[in-house]
Parts: structure tokens; C-alpha cells; sequence
């Protein structure tokens, strides 16, 4: 099975070439409009904040939400403070991370997490992986945007919680690519639409509103079938009414892809 010529929009940004490529071998036809860069938070007050209770012994465990941000953090403190610094106070805490890409992060500073969130890795994987925990003092890194319901569910289970953004999610630098995307979106000429991150649905629809494409958009997007990379993308593509047709058997990108081309001719909407 294969896409069969079939005209597949994604809106990866940093491994743009490589969904196109995926796809492409799939026997489909792609249209890759970059939708999201990764904006550092310049002169943090807050990030300067959480250094000092960290370096103070304020908290007990640390989660760490992306690759992204870990790296990012760790960056920052490094320069603000000394190298080792973030790793050293880590050593004396808890240590949870989300999935692969911050355990990643942890290790190129010589770490191994305490506690990993196993698949598919949401909020909600985390929450049973640190149930029971003695930790109440916990620093979460945020990714692009705070996560509420995760923050919420620690802090009644008696925890203090204190959320760390290190970055939040832009526009790219480019949107031509995808006001193109939401020009042929509401013509209708995409067969398959593919998510793989919850952010690029709110980057599409604002777009597509602020070209007053909104509805057409929503149309064209109605007609596609829409694959998503996992559970909290999907969560985020249901509370902009958008019901995802599949996902994958594992939040992997070439999975997606490959799942998706293999549903063939089925054309499940929402």
C-alpha cells in the first residue's frame, strides 16, 4: 500500500526535508510549509529565579518536558553561571524526563534520568510514572506553551509546583509557505494532512484567519484524512474540532508516515 499519488500537506519545520522525503518514498506527493521556530525568552526573570532556588536546594525533583528545552536550559545557566553548574544541582535531585529526547539532552551532560515516561509519552504517562513519589518541591520545564491540566493534577496531589519556560513557539520567519498551505487547503487540494506537533494547528487556523480563510480552511481540512503523531497532538487538534483519522502505532514521524500511506484509499473525516 501507498499513498498512490496522493497529495499529502505537513508542517514540520526542523525536519521539513526529511517528512518530504519520507513521503515522497511513500508515493506521495508533499507540500511542507514550515509552521512553528522555537523563540528563546530573552532576560528570563524567571528563568534567573528558578537558578537561585535551584543553586538554593529549593526542590526536590525536576521535569523535563523536551530535548529542546533541557539543552536550551542547561545553555543558559552555563553561561550565566559556570558550566556544570545546571548538572551538578540536578545530581542532587529527581530526575523525571517526558521521553527519548530529554534523556537524550541528559545524557550529553553525563545524566541519567531517575523516572522516564514510557509511550507515548504525554502528561499523562508522566503523572502514573511519579504516582506515590515522596517529592512535593517540583520544577517542571515547559515546552512552547504551559501544559495546565499537568501542572494542576501535581499540585493537588499536595505538590508546589513551579513551571520553567525556557522557550515558547513563533511564527516561523517565512510564513509564505504556509499561507500557501491554507490557500490550497481551502481550494481543497490536499487528500492527507499530517500533525506532528500539537502547535501546528494553531499556527495553521491563525493564518488561515488572518487571510480570512478560516472556514474554507476548516473545509479543506474536513475532507483530508488527518493523521496525528500521538496522543497530545491529537488532544490538540480536538479542541480546535478537528478529529484525527489515525495515528500511529508509535509517535515516530517515519511511523506516521508509513501508517498513514498504508490506510490507502480510506479517506476516514471528521
Amino acid at each position: 500500500m501507498s499513498f498512490e499519488g496522493k497529495r499529502v500537506l505537513a508542517l514540520e519545520s526542523r525536519r521539513a526535508p526529511e517528512i518530504a522525503e519520507l513521503i515522497r518514498r511513500q508515493g506521495g506527493e508533499p507540500f511542507v510549509a514550515p509552521s512553528m521556530r522555537e523563540v528563546p525568552i530573552e532576560e528570563n526573570a524567571a528563568l534567573t529565579d528558578f537558578a537561585e532556588r535551584l543553586f538554593d536546594g529549593d526542590f526536590d525533583m525536576m521535569t523535563l518536558l523536551t530535548g529542546v528545552g533541557t539543552r536550551q536550559m542547561n545553555r543558559a545557566l552555563s553561561e550565566a553561571y559556570q558550566e556544570t553548574a545546571f548538572a551538578d544541582a540536578l545530581r542532587k535531585l529527581t530526575v523525571v524526563a517526558r521521553g527519548p529526547k530529554p534523556v537524550a539532552a541528559l545524557r550529553e551532560m553525563g545524566l541519567k534520568p531517575d523516572i522516564i515516561a514510557p509511550e507515548p509519552n504525554t502528561w499523562r504517562e508522566l503523572l502514573k510514572a511519579t504516582e506515590g513519589r515522596p517529592e512535593r518541591r517540583i520544577a517542571v520545564q515547559e515546552y512552547g506553551r504551559p501544559n495546565v491540566e499537568f501542572l494542576e493534577a501535581l499540585r493537588a496531589r499536595g505538590a508546589e509546583v513551579t513551571p520553567v519556560r525556557v522557550y515558547q513557539y513563533g511564527l516561523p520567519e517565512d510564513t509564505a509557505p504556509l499561507r500557501e498551505a491554507v490557500r490550497r487547503l481551502a481550494a481543497g487540494a490536499f487528500d492527507v494532512a499530517m500533525f506532528t506537533t500539537a502547535v501546528q494547528i494553531e499556527h495553521l487556523l491563525r493564518i488561515a484567519e488572518e487571510m480570512g480563510l478560516e472556514p474554507a480552511a476548516r473545509a479543506g481540512l474536513a475532507k483530508c484524512m488527518v493523521a496525528s503523531i500521538g496522543p497530545t497532538t491529537t488532544e490538540s487538534l480536538e479542541e480546535f474540532g478537528i478529529h484525527p483519522a489515525m495515528e500511529p502505532s508509535h509517535p515516530k514521524m517515519g511511523m506516521l508516515v508509513r501508517e498513514a500511506s498504508e490506510r490507502g484509499s480510506t479517506n476516514t473525516h471528521g
